[in-house]
């Protein structure tokens, strides 16, 4: 027997919940499919368990430095990593009840346990059910890339996902990926007291960043005594009486190195493999991803792709948003679209990067004439006093329209301060708005006015 809907969202990610309740909030019965667990990468491995582990690094950070400060703490700083990791998991636990609570009070939202497999263009099963309706909305995510490296098979490996079991300070984590989700973790393992190293491919760590930006992030990672070496080449892998061993090369040089754990951090794929998407005509784009629109339609008719698995975004904000795009569409009387957004993120090391916008390498390539302004964190009387003076901020103005293009702030409370910039350029607002605006003392925030007023031609 099919079971008729008039919605079924596939997958519990950012966007799923919000899109469902959505619908089932307009009066049509609706079905939510979760094969796993709900909440997605952003509630059990991603974001909110990441952020707690930060939060409790940076403590432990930040007690080694109490002298720094005129404070005494008695005896060695230690880390109970079994009670980090009971503290993480309680904070989960308490979002993954939440939006639990939230679905099942919902009316004419039906949740449904199972893995969903497309059918037909207008059905799926789920185990021994069939769903049938005329939307349906692809949510399923992405997760971990496994690289096919000699050796590997022999090796135990951590990937984000099962990096939330671990209850130990492991003794020498070797991070595969110098980029956000590696970085984050390098950093936060040092502060609970292990060596680490990272190996990265490419030239420079976080390679789709500026140089500078690269550059200085390599240089806090280094003062924390993390090893960086990048430029990897033909890596394979083998168990060592120590844990692991990675040989590789690396500025044509030969290179081992030797850990008691490793992390493979070098990207992620979209999970599509088991939704059968030939049998609802729904087609793949050259990397993997399902094809969609600037409204996020795939191409079969009736079906939509939203988050991670649609290739056009990689970040909870984005896929919550992308809820919010087909949700005004279909229910508002909208015409958003994706390529009306700003692409803005954060790396939560620390200090954190915010970004908004192009990058100073994208509006060179552009060849428009263009502004720049750029402060290092040692003029910034809040980081002085706080004690962290490490990065910089920079921006990038349209020198015709004076339009901010960009920004990079890698500083203390860049994740919050970013969204000053982004708001302005969100509005198609000039610089000057902010360069005019009265900001409050002492905060990081007020040297934004004086960068902007310090604008020169880039050369």
């Amino acid at each position: 027997m099919v079971e008729s809907y008039d919605v079924v969202v596939i997958g519990s990610g950012q966007a799923g919940p919000s899109l469902a309740v959505r619908m089932a909030q307009n009066g049509l019965r609706t079905a939510l499919v979760e094969r796993e667990h709900l909440g997605g990468t952003c509630v059990n491995d991603g974001c909110t368990p990441t952020k707690t582990l930060v939060a409790s690094a940076r403590v432990a950070h930040m007690a080694r430095r109490a002298a720094d400060y005129g404070v005494r703490i008695g005896g060695e700083v230690g880390v109970n990593m079994a009670a980090v990791k009971a503290r993480k998991d309680r904070v989960v636990q308490a979002s993954l009840d939440g939006l639990r609570a939230w679905l099942s009070r919902t009316q004419n939202l039906d949740l449904i346990a199972g893995t969903a497999r497309f059918t037909g263009p207008r059905t799926i099963a789920v185990g021994a059910r069939t769903l049938s309706a005329s939307r349906i909305f692809i949510n399923t995510g992405g997760r971990p890339l496994v690289p096919d490296w000699p050796g590997l098979s022999d090796v135990p490996y951590l990937t984000n996902v099962s990096m939330m079991d671990v209850d130990r300070v492991p003794e020498h984590m070797i991070v595969v990926g110098g980029s956000y989700i590696g970085l984050e973790f390098a950093q936060m393992f040092r502060r609970f007291g292990s060596e680490v190293t990272i190996l990265e491919h490419a030239d420079r760590l976080i390679a789709r960043e500026d140089p500078d930006v690269s550059a200085a992030i390599a240089e806090i990672l280094k003062a924390e005594g993390i090893a960086v070496r990048c430029g990897i080449r033909d890596p394979s892998v083998a168990p060592h009486a120590s844990g692991v061993r990675v040989d590789a090369t690396a500025s044509n040089q030969p290179l081992s190195i030797i850990g008691s754990d490793l992390l493979l951090a070098v990207g992620r794929r979209p999970n599509v493999e088991d939704l059968d998407l030939e049998a609802a005509g729904v087609r793949l784009d050259a990397q993997g991803f399902i094809a969609v629109d600037d409204e996020l339609r795939a191409s079969a008719e009736g079906i939509w792709a939203l988050g991670d698995v649609n290739g056009k975004g990689a970040f909870t904000h984005t896929s919550y948003n992308d809820h919010e795009i087909v949700a005004a569409n279909l229910l508002d009387g909208g015409s958003r679209r994706v390529s009306d957004r700003i692409a803005t993120y954060a790396l939560f090391t620390d200090p954190p990067l915010g970004r908004a916008g192009m990058t100073e390498t994208q509006v060179r390539a552009t060849g428009k004439p263009a502004l720049k302004g750029h402060i290092p964190m040692t003029r910034v009387a809040r980081a002085r006093e706080r004690g962290e003076t490490q990065g910089f901020m920079k921006v990038l103005v349209d020198g015709e329209t004076k339009l901010i293009l960009g920004a990079a702030l890698l500083c203390i409370e860049a994740d919050e301060i970013v969204h000053s910039l982004l708001d302005i350029m969100s509005a198609r607002a000039p610089y000057t708005v902010i360069e005019r605006t009265m900001h409050i003392h002492p905060t990081v925030s007020e040297l934004i006015p004086t960068m902007l007023a310090e604008l020169r031609p880039m050369t």
